[in-house]
């Protein structure tokens, strides 16, 4: 993925590449630099109404995220003709497998975790703060979808889900579709319970390949060994493991039995535990963090240079 600077501020924008390529389309992945937010480190964009954040900051937050993207638009009065702001639609998300069908701004806000839409000018988005934002774009439908996949989503198939419902509903072909799964939580830092590992084996025959164990490491018993000596062979009582899952490839492994072509696939390689310099991670800061958000939009005929 690519980065695009805004020259007036600091606000920062990522991009897939192949995404890029389609002239049609406006998508990006926010970072959590170059806003108005205060609670989150100094010029934080926070994208999401977080309990520590004032609305005022998340509202020019968003204004400014829409301007860079291209689509906020200037209300201008007399006889020029006034250009509107593509509308945001966004969900109040649960870590479901709920995708929802979009096709007029809605005064209220829908439940789920995922979006698809064939309407132009609109905005789809999904907030993330260590769980995986992906993007699905149909080149030949003009279709595109945004789905937020945590472990449960993923385990609740959400992204092959959004391959299907994108199908039925606007007779998209798997093998038609680029993918991009945005920036998250990857393997290295991504540390689950037992229960999680089960959930995963009892739905992917390749489940076992997503798991890596590391034993913690404990300066004390290295130094004092004869202090951890126990009645057990082989004598000494065994350290814990700390279990860790790759959502990443979890996702990618989804796409591709849903007949997405492995070629069409692209997924950033930032994780938000390690770089929370430029994104945030609800995880390696303790809960208490700003949303990113990714987005995905049709350009009209006009607009597209159609």
């Amino acid at each position: 993925m690519r980065k695009q600077v805004a020259e007036s501020s600091d606000l920062n924008i990522l991009h897939a590449r192949r995404l890029s390529r389609i002239p049609w389309l406006i998508h990006g992945f926010s970072t959590r630099l170059g806003g108005f937010s205060k609670a989150y480190g100094a010029k934080a964009l926070n994208l999401g109404f977080t309990k520590d954040d004032s609305k005022a900051a998340v509202e020019r937050n968003r204004t400014g995220f829409l301007q860079e993207l291209g689509v906020e638009g200037e209300r201008k009065r007399g006889q020029k003709r006034e250009s509107r702001p593509w509308t945001i639609i966004s969900l109040r998300q649960v870590h479901s497998d709920i995708i929802r069908l979009v096709d007029s701004p809605s005064g209220s806000l829908m439940v789920g975790d995922g979006l698809i839409t064939q309407t132009p000018r609109l905005l789809l988005g999904i907030q993330t703060a260590d769980c995986l934002p992906v993007i699905l774009v149909d080149p030949k439908q003009r279709a595109v979808g945004v789905f937020h996949a945590g472990w449960r989503g993923t385990v609740q198939r959400i992204v092959e889900k959004g391959v299907g419902e994108m199908q039925r509903c606007f007779g998209s072909r798997p093998g038609d579709l680029k993918a991009a799964i945005g920036p998250g939580i990857h393997g290295c830092c991504y540390e689950v319970g037992e229960e999680v590992r089960e959930k995963f084996h009892s739905q992917f025959g390749y489940a076992a390949t997503l798991f890596r164990e590391v034993e913690e490491s404990d300066p004390v018993r290295e130094k004092y060994p004869m202090l951890f000596l126990t009645a057990r062979a082989p004598g000494h009582s065994e350290l814990p493991k700390k279990t860790f899952v790759d959502l990443v490839e979890a996702n990618r492994q989804q796409l591709l039995a849903a007949g997405v072509r492995a070629n069409g696939i692209e997924a950033s390689p930032l994780c938000t535990s390690c770089r929370t310099d430029l994104l945030f991670s609800y995880r390696a800061e303790k809960g208490r963090t700003g949303r990113l958000m990714s987005v995905a939009g049709i350009r009209g005929l006009r607009e597209a240079g159609f």
